[in-house]
């Protein structure tokens, strides 16, 4: 497929090549020119939008800081008020108690809601428990949008297992426990409260004696936070220290600010913290209204950009003809070549430049192509007198044992084994010859290897035993001849580990391979060889017959097939042999039956 694309790529034109390089270089500073004076311009308004706009959070900042000062203010009223700490702290008799609240607690309350510029609900925590509570109930609807009376005193039991509480911090000096926050269903009914331990400013120990709550309308204290002051489209995000959108002008209903997703978007974004409180003012400005006074220079610069591509387009096609009719035809004698054919030549009138290319290519296509014939065929000659050379090392140490095997039989007259053996004999030579062919099918592979064993049964009789475990499938496939046949006689000569041996031979047709095993039960190799128990062989140690079935494995198909070892000592050793799946060439087959 890699091969198939760059052959695609090198037969573009050489004159569309040099048209295109030709316009790149013309169109590149005109894109820079224009994509700079773009980006200058967009800036310039950025930034004067960003001023622009951080100015006006600024005064949405002041104006809610005055608002937030104007309820402190309030809070100092009741908590550096001398006459009303004593008295909410004295304990006496209940008339003192009731005179305490009617004459100091109500007014006083009355006086600090009325003061205020907005409308607030004061709740009023008490240590003393001589003082009654006044409060009213207010079922699930927010005093602050009722008619009731706007403050209330409870006792101070009613405060201590509130969780928010358990986590407020502790006086440690006058006037530094004032906190803004939102607690209980202060978000539900969008309000904020301001918090505030009442601190015994007579005593020397800063004593707790209340705890004051001063609740205010998030729109109400918010009131300045208007997205038409920044422009339409626009929106304005009032979020917590979480991340969260307390409220929102002009958004879109979102819970929570997706700065990331909104930078990356290309929105101006700006950001302004409140003071005394940990929320922050965020303006978001959409990319479109920030850029909608870029689109004009925009559009003239990618006009100006489209007419030079169109007039160097033209003129540099008229330039690259000329060249790109030669190169085509120097391409073409070059395609010719990769694909092994290299009678195809270039011929060009003149004197030029492609004149001595054409030449020099093909006197190089004419010599390539005598050299690449003679290296095939001395490589051929080369690799098959190798596998002939392998193979008859083997023959010959065969017949020389199977020739002792008869002349024993022989002298002590067993013409029946003698005359089996023979047979044999002829069979295993027939098929080894294979009309002098070093491949073979499988089934006359299997075929040899039995006439073989045949042999030595004659031998060894009820000592040697053997099973077969053939797929049916093999046999539809070839191979080298003289694989399985080496490696049985290893074993007969050196796995006999008592008076019998088993062997097991076994062929199968795995995902892409072939797949050889002879397993016996012997006495293993010896832990001196150098063999990997755990998961193969190294066969520089091995026997002679071992090496030279590997070697001309790997001769005939590569180094990734061959001979693989498994043993153990006092275990056994399994042979594993692997060549690829290679079909039976079908006319041969044909042609040997006579079709």
């Amino acid at each position: 497929m890699a091969r198939k694309f760059e052959r695609i790529r090198v037969r573009i034109p050489f004159g569309y090549k040099l048209m295109v390089s030709y316009c790149v270089f013309i169109i590149i500073p005109v894109l820079l020119v224009g994509n700079i004076a773009n980006q200058v311009f967009v800036k310039s308004i950025r930034d004067q939008t960003y001023n622009n706009i951080q100015g006006t959070l600024y005064q949405m900042s002041d104006n809610i800081s005055y608002k937030m000062e104007d309820i402190t203010r309030i809070s100092d009223m009741l908590y550096f008020d001398s006459n009303f700490n004593n008295r909410i702290s004295y304990t006496g008799s209940p008339w003192v108690s009731y005179d305490t609240t009617v004459k100091v607690l109500i007014p006083k309350l009355e006086t600090a809601v009325s003061t205020a510029n907005r409308r607030i609900w004061l709740s009023l925590y008490l240590r003393n428990e001589e003082i009654g509570e006044i409060y009213d109930t207010y079922a699930y609807s927010d005093p602050l949008d009722s008619n009731k009376r706007l403050f209330d005193i409870y006792k101070y039991d009613r405060l201590e297992d509130k969780t928010w509480y358990k986590l407020y911090p502790e006086s440690e000096s006058y006037g530094s426990t004032l906190q803004w926050s939102q607690i209980e269903d202060d978000a539900s009914h969008q309000r904020i409260s301001l918090l505030r331990r009442l601190i015994s400013i007579t005593s020397i120990k800063p004593d707790e004696i209340g705890f004051m709550r001063i609740n205010v309308s998030l729109n109400d204290l918010f009131e300045s936070m208007d997205y038409n002051k920044i422009g339409d489209g626009t929106a304005l995000y009032l979020t917590d220290a979480q991340g969260r959108i307390v409220l929102s002008s002009g958004g879109n209903g979102e819970t929570v600010f997706k700065e990331n997703e909104l930078r990356n978007n290309g929105d101006l974004l700006i950001s302004k913290p409140i003071p005394m409180l940990d929320w922050s003012i965020n303006a978001v400005i959409p990319s479109a209204l920030v850029e909608k006074d870029t689109v004009k220079i925009r559009n003239i610069t990618l006009l100006i950009c489209l007419i030079c591509i169109v007039i160097f387009s033209i003129a540099s096609m008229v330039i690259s003809r000329y060249f790109s009719l030669r190169v085509s035809k120097i391409v073409s004698v070059l395609d010719s070549f990769q694909e092994g054919e290299f009678h195809k030549r270039a011929h060009f009138k003149g004197n030029d430049e492609f004149s001595h290319i054409a030449s020099a290519l093909n006197d190089m296509g004419s010599n390539i192509g005598q050299l690449i014939n003679e290296v095939y065929l001395a490589d051929l000659q080369k690799k098959e007198a190798e596998l002939e050379s392998l193979h008859a090392q083997i023959n010959p140490h065969f017949l020389y044992n199977t020739l002792s095997s008869i002349s024993r039989l022989a002298r002590f007259g067993m013409l029946d084994k003698l005359q089996r053996m023979v047979m044999d004999l002829a069979k295993f030579y027939r098929l080894s010859l294979n009309d002098g062919r070093n491949i073979i099918s499988v089934k006359n592979e299997l075929e040899q290897a039995q006439a073989y064993i045949d042999i030595q049964k004659i031998k060894y009789d009820d000592r040697m035993r053997v099973t077969y475990d053939y797929a049916p499938e093999v046999v539809r496939y070839e191979t080298v001849k003289l694989v399985l046949q080496p490696f049985i006689e290893n074993v007969l000569e050196h796995a006999w580990t008592g008076e019998s041996i088993d062997i097991r031979i076994t062929a199968r047709a795995l995902a892409d391979v072939l797949e050889f095993k002879i397993i016996d039960n012997g006495v293993g190799f010896p832990p001196g060889r150098s063999l990997d128990h755990t998961g193969g062989s190294d066969l520089m140690n091995a026997g002679y017959g071992i090496r030279n079935v590997d070697q001309r494995i790997k001769l005939h198909y590569g180094n990734e097939y061959g001979v693989t070892l498994f043993s153990r000592a006092g275990i056994g050793t399994t042979v594993r042999i692997i060549i690829p799946l290679e079909k039976r060439n079908v006319s041969e087959i044909r042609k040997k039956k006579g079709m």
